[in-house]
């Protein structure tokens, strides 16, 4: 049953891609639950990115927040536990900058919410084309109905229509993987922002991409938070983009294999080393 009380922030990582931003945050404009706040955490990005959220800060009903750190290659980590730890909204969804929201998504992930658990929900993938195609004519992607998306995926346009379909929510068969770490990524994955600070946030040991967010969810398990499926009920869709630079992927892999024999719970570098309130940016203003 969800909970009309919950206070939710959506923190949504992005590094100089105002165009998908943009397609992102007009897609939480479009939410039919609107008791959230959004916090744009921006890895270094241009100031281009600074006038997007300043044009959606005047259009929204709901809080929007600009958290900032300077470009000092990619640290997703660090930006997500600096925007933890500027809110203090009971209950985080975390997603990508590149990841387009169906109208329902935080409903649904309000409805699904529940102590003890954190949410792992899945994504389909839009096509290289297609995802110019909707950042060039502003295609309200998030308001498409399942024909609509049955079309796409004819077309190539999308790479699977599976994450579209819904099924009950039904809670037994939400928990068939309680310690399942596999698969869960920050791009669609929420928690009560309590379990996430005992788990000291992110670890930013984790340099360049990959791996920080299995990393999280670890740890979250370790702590006895168990992984509760969002799919089927709460998909994102992902905006097309270059692969990221895997230089540091081999080293994430080694740090991950060492976390998986290890036994310890808080991030070694997290959430913590933050104080709360001073991370908050508002009006597209900077800090680092």
């Amino acid at each position: 049953m969800s909970d009309n009380s919950l206070r939710i922030a959506v923190i949504v990582t992005t590094y100089n891609r105002p165009d998908a931003l943009s397609a992102v945050l007009e897609s939480m404009l479009a939410q039919t639950d609107r008791n959230f706040e959004v916090l744009v955490a921006d890895d270094g990005s241009q100031p281009e990115t600074a006038q997007v959220v300043q044009q959606f800060q005047m259009r929204a009903t709901f809080p929007i927040h600009h958290i900032w750190q300077e470009d000092d290659g990619f640290r997703a980590a660090a930006i997500r536990n600096r925007a933890l730890a500027a809110t203090s909204a009971d209950y985080i969804i975390f997603i990508d900058g590149d990841c387009v929201c169906l109208s329902d998504f935080v409903a649904r992930h309000r409805k699904l919410s529940e102590s003890g658990c954190f949410l792992s929900g899945n994504r389909l993938l839009l096509s290289q084309e297609f995802t110019q195609q909707v950042l060039h004519d502003k295609l309200t992607v998030h308001l498409w109905r399942f024909g609509e998306w049955l079309q796409a995926r004819i077309q190539g346009r999308i790479n699977r229509l599976l994450p579209m379909l819904r099924f009950p929510n039904v809670a037994w068969l939400r928990k068939l993987s309680p310690q399942r770490w596999q698969g869960a990524k920050t791009c669609n994955l929420s928690a009560f922002r309590a379990d996430l600070l005992s788990v000291n946030g992110l670890d930013e040991s984790y340099t360049g991409w990959g791996l920080e967010d299995s990393d999280l969810v670890i740890r979250l398990i370790r702590a006895g938070v168990i992984n509760k499926s969002a799919r089927f009920s709460a998909p994102v869709l992902h905006l097309w983009h270059k692969e990221n630079d895997r230089s540091h992927l081999e080293e994430n892999q080694r740090r991950l294999k060492q976390v998986l024999a290890a036994q310890h719970i808080r991030a070694l570098t997290g959430v913590d080393q933050y104080s709360l309130p001073t991370a908050l940016l508002d009006s597209g203003s900077r800090s680092d």
